[in-house]
């Protein structure tokens, strides 16, 4: 048997990215977890001092994991914009239900809109560390949950 746990973000602000997720997405706070160096170093293949916390935030049973790593052992790889047809998990989808007004509430919270995926139904985003999410409208939530 498994069972599905979370997707894990990696973030250079956890505070920021927070309330992006919170705010613009409607994800909810769940839980907030530290945990000791030594297991995270040894299980995440990262050099310690990590002083890691990881946040979870949920919505509709999807769990989004905030990783933030504040030591100085582990310091943040720059972020660089990931494309769609590279190896890897390439995006988070979410239906809203206005998608100019998500669009607002992106750049209102630190992140990027993509002018040139608008399609009329969806578009693409990213969030304040250049995470890409992709934005549908709720007929596209509405016909994936009676099919």
């Amino acid at each position: 048997m498994t069972v599905f746990n979370h997707v894990g973000h990696c973030v250079t602000d956890l505070e920021r990215s927070k309330r992006f997720y919170i705010e613009v997405l409607g994800f909810e706070p769940w839980r907030e977890l530290t945990f000791p160096d030594e297991i995270c170093a040894q299980l995440l293949r990262l050099t310690p001092p990590l002083d890691m916390t990881a946040s979870y935030l949920r919505r509709d049973g999807f769990v989004l994991e905030l990783i933030h790593i504040a030591g100085s052992g582990a310091a943040p790889v720059p972020a660089r914009d990931r494309v769609m047809n590279e190896p890897g998990l390439t995006h988070i989808s979410i239906s809203v239900d206005d998608i100019p007004a998500a669009c607002a509430k992106v750049l209102e919270y630190g992140g990027k809109v993509l002018d040139d995926t608008d399609v009329g139904a969806g578009m693409f985003v990213r969030d304040p560390d250049g995470q890409l999410l992709e934005l549908l409208t709720m007929d596209y939530a509405e016909r994936v949950k009676n099919e």
